[in-house]
């Protein structure tokens, strides 16, 4: 699998105890991405943050968050990114979704990209 050197970076930021179908949104957009040969993704598990709602979710010991932030980047093209994004609006109820333009300096082994 090839990305080319000017891609572009979709990061998504949603709940850990966000689902899609039973399923964790986080796992199922990793999935599904992967099911249609993005490039990759990382999913990030944060121990802080807040949205829209400006609810602080907190991973502090003595207070017990159940919906920690999550993000997950996915970086490919802009022609892939842009056909997976109508996938991702049909996945999501809420979040936050952001898109960058990215040069890639290296992707696989030994610096082939």
């Amino acid at each position: 699998m090839q990305i080319p050197r000017n891609a572009v970076l979709l990061r998504i930021f949603i709940g850990e105890n966000d689902r899609f179908q039973h399923q964790p949104l986080h796992e199922a957009i990793v999935l599904k991405a992967r099911e249609l040969h993005l490039g990759g993704a990382t999913v990030l598990r944060g121990p802080m943050g807040f949205g829209h709602s400006s609810r602080l979710h907190t991973a502090k010991i003595l207070r017990l968050s159940e919906d920690l932030p999550i993000v997950i980047e996915i970086v490919d093209s802009e022609e892939k990114i842009n056909g997976f994004l109508p996938v991702l609006d049909t996945m999501m109820g809420s979040g936050l979704v952001t898109m960058e333009k990215v040069q890639v300096l290296q992707y696989g082994k030994n610096g082939t990209r």
